[in-house]
C-alpha cells in the first residue's frame, strides 16, 4: 500500500511529524550514563550508577550569604558531598575529599561540600580546621530543600555530577576519596 493510498490528512502527518522530531530531540538531548559498573572496586564498590537526571532544586547558602546554585559548576564534573558537623563518617572522610579537590581540580573536578540542616558558622569553621580543610567550600543547606529533591536520607551522602549537570551516581555512607579507584571513576566522567 502508498502512502497516498492512506486516508490520513495532512494534520495527522504533521503531529506524527512533530512526535516523532520531538522524540529524537528528548533522546539526544538526554545524556547516557557515564560510568561502568566494572570500575566500581574498593571503596566505590557502594557506589550506585543513576540514569542521568536532574534534581528539582539546586539552590544553596555560600559562606557569604548569597545563593549558590550547582549550575555555578557547569562544565566540571561535580563531586556534591552532604555532610554536618554532628556526623563522626563525614569526619572521618572530609580530609580524603580535600586531597581529591587537591588533586584533580586542574582536571576539571570539583568538590562541593553542602553542610546539610541547621548549623553554626563557627562550628562549622571550627570543624574544617579540625578536618585540615583549606580549600573545600562551607556552603550550606539550612532547610534541607536540596537535600531532600535529591533523596539525601542519612549521612554522608555524595552525588556525581557530569559537566551538563546531571547526576549520574552516588554513594551513600563513608568513602575514601583520594583512593585511585575514585580517581580512575571521575575520570571516566571527565571523558563523557
Amino acid at each position: 500500500m502508498a502512502l497516498e493510498d492512506l486516508d490520513i490528512g495532512p494534520s495527522i502527518m504533521l503531529r506524527s511529524l512533530a512526535f516523532g522530531l520531538y522524540g529524537l530531540a528528548v533522546t539526544l538531548a538526554t545524556p547516557a550514563a557515564a560510568l561502568d559498573p566494572a570500575l566500581l572496586t574498593g571503596t566505590m564498590a557502594k557506589m550506585q550508577i543513576d540514569d542521568p537526571w536532574r534534581p528539582s532544586v539546586e539552590t544553596f547558602a555560600q559562606a557569604d550569604s548569597t545563593r549558590g546554585r550547582l549550575s555555578d559548576y557547569a562544565g566540571d564534573v561535580v563531586v556534591l558531598n552532604f555532610w554536618a558537623t554532628w556526623c563522626a563518617p563525614c569526619r572521618a572522610e572530609m580530609p580524603s575529599l580535600q586531597a581529591l579537590q587537591d588533586a584533580m581540580e586542574d582536571d576539571g573536578v570539583e568538590v562541593v561540600t553542602v553542610a546539610f540542616g541547621r548549623h553554626n558558622p563557627m562550628q562549622m569553621k571550627r570543624f574544617w580546621q579540625d578536618a585540615g580543610i583549606t580549600s573545600l567550600p562551607l556552603h550550606l543547606d539550612a532547610g534541607a530543600e536540596l537535600a531532600k529533591s535529591m533523596g539525601v536520607r542519612g549521612l554522608p551522602h555524595t552525588f556525581i555530577l557530569n559537566r551538563q549537570g546531571a547526576v549520574i551516581a552516588q554513594l551513600a555512607g563513608e568513602a575514601d576519596w583520594a583512593a585511585p579507584e575514585t580517581m580512575a571513576l571521575l575520570r571516566a566522567a571527565l571523558a563523557e
